[in-house]
């Protein structure tokens, strides 16, 4: 008793001691455990399996331009690991990893030592040297992809804009259609077709939008690949249906697909064919036709193909005068309302092929729009364009690596990241560690589990495969055998592990 008194025992701090609160399920007792490691992203353990097994995290941190000469320095691992997460996890800027520092587990995942500060992450990009780091994201981009350059493949190419709020390099006013008169910058962006990869994308001013931006950059990931890399077709919006760009596909050799401005010699050509009887079906209620036509500037005459649809829904014509509205209900049995568009290709094809590789184009817009509303195209922003430009590129890589992911688990279909983190990444993952061995427990928090082990059980059988073919084919890409195998379960075609792929997207 004597010993109790001379020393008692030590008061539990107030921030783990058990508060009693009211809730309309009844009075709950809650404590905070800030000894236990657990992290939001339990399922993350599966995909740095599938990191480690294609070696794409490591050779990516190993082969960065980042140093450091300070002895209290961070690592080079933990910054551009930090990065990594935040962009997996959808952060939109760099404000948003303080939300992370608090994971105890994908830090340990990674072979990381810790998760840097934003403002170490910020400095830390900052200190690599602009040439190095974009040839360093470049090849690594590039690496992503490359693989999966079988012909017939499409290389759609298309600008989006990134509207900016603060005083940064090259916010420029300039086609801003959803904002006018915002300040932005310009995303180039070239993007493979139907498996939705990025290739490249170059971030410019605001007002820096033309195609002739656009184009050295498309030039480069021509030269890029080798003649049997080479796509069967390079696509593109009005943008880029000018000489200039159709001039450089045509010296390449290079079929390609582009559509028009609505330019008074188009509208005289429309007006010229648009009697004529000899319009055959283009496919979803579209009619066409081909003809030639030589702009203005243009050293020579090439094929259009032109596309009208009769409008049938309820339809009003306005019109002002004398500062006032005027209505006219259209009457259909009268008047008849045609939407058109004209495309310039030099194509072999017929008009009904035509015109649906053009409208597969849509599929390369769903893909922008995630990149800018699901992963961090729209974020990530400083006052220099050079870190502007490096973290758009990591974005896109990440996005890369998490799309032949998700396809290995579900290759039946294409989710996008809003479906695909909630059933392969999110779970509460609570770790522990006894006799050397770590052990994590994860909790579900999703309703469709059976789907979720369902992906889970193709990744793990998908690695398998390829770590015992890899170590069967002696020099073997681990990478490349498993691009090939999920290709092949795309198409749901036998798999040949010798480089060899099925055919993704036909004329």
């Amino acid at each position: 008793m004597g010993e109790a008194e001379k020393h008692p025992q030590k008061a539990i701090p107030a921030a783990v001691q058990t508060m009693i609160v009211d809730t309309p399920g009844g009075r709950i007792q809650v404590s905070w455990d800030q000894e236990s490691a657990a992290t939001p992203m339990g399922q993350m353990v599966f995909f740095a399996a599938y990191l480690e097994t294609t070696g794409l995290f490591d050779t990516w941190v190993e082969e960065s331009p980042l140093h450091y000469t300070s002895p209290n320095a961070p690592q080079k691992r933990d910054v551009l690991g930090t990065l990594f997460l935040s962009i997996l996890a959808g952060h939109r800027c760099y404000a948003h990893v303080t939300g992370l520092r608090s994971d105890g587990v994908s830090p340990n995942i990674l072979g990381m030592g810790k998760i840097v500060s934003e403002d170490a992450l910020r400095r830390a990009l900052g200190k690599i040297p602009e040439a190095e780091g974009t040839e360093w994201m470049r090849k690594h981009l590039f690496k992503s992809v490359v693989a999966a350059c079988q012909p017939p493949w499409i290389l759609d190419i298309d600008t989006t804009v990134k509207p900016l709020f603060g005083h940064q390099e090259g916010a420029e006013v300039g086609y801003n259609p959803h904002k006018p008169g915002r300040p932005s910058h310009a995303c180039h962006a070239y993007w493979m077709g139907n498996l939705r990869l990025l290739l490249d994308v170059e971030v410019t001013a605001g007002n820096t939008t033309a195609s002739n931006h656009a184009q050295p950059g498309l030039n480069r990931v021509l030269d890029a690949l080798r003649a049997e890399q080479r796509p069967y077709l390079v696509r593109g919006d009005c943008g880029f249906g000018n000489d200039a760009v159709i001039r450089e596909m045509e010296s390449r050799q290079q079929p390609y697909l582009f559509k028009l401005r609505q330019s008074p010699r188009v509208k005289r050509l429309l007006q010229r064919v648009f009697t004529r009887r000899d319009w055959i079906d283009a496919g979803q209620g579209w009619e066409g036709r081909e003809d030639t036509i030589q702009l203005a500037g243009w050293a020579q005459s090439r094929r259009v193909v032109i596309l009208r649809r009769l409008l049938k829904e309820n339809l009003i014509a306005t019109q002002e005068q004398r500062g006032q509205l005027a209505f006219a209900f259209v009457d259909r049995r009268q008047t008849k309302v045609y939407e058109y568009a004209v495309l310039v290709t030099d194509l072999s094809e017929g008009v009904l092929s035509v015109a649906q590789l053009y409208r597969d184009r849509a599929d390369a817009e769903n893909g922008f729009d995630e990149l800018k509303n699901q992963w961090g195209w729209g974020g990530y922003t400083t006052r220099d364009l050079a870190r502007c430009r490096l973290s758009a590129r990591a974005v896109g890589l990440i996005y890369n690596w998490w799309s032949w992911y998700t396809r290995l688990a579900f290759p039946e279909m294409r989710k996008e990241a809003i479906t695909s983190r909630p059933l392969l990444l999110s779970a509460i993952g609570r770790s522990t560690k006894h006799a050397g061995q770590t052990h994590l427990y994860l909790i579900p928090m999703h309703a469709a589990q059976k789907k979720i082990e369902r992906g889970i059980e193709n990744i793990c059988n998908g690695l398998k495969t390829i770590q015992q073919t890899a170590e069967r084919l002696l020099g073997a890409n681990p990478w490349d055998l498993l691009v090939s195998y999920i290709v092949a379960q795309i198409t749901q075609k036998p798999w040949v592990p010798t480089g060899a792929f099925p055919a993704l997207v036909g004329p």
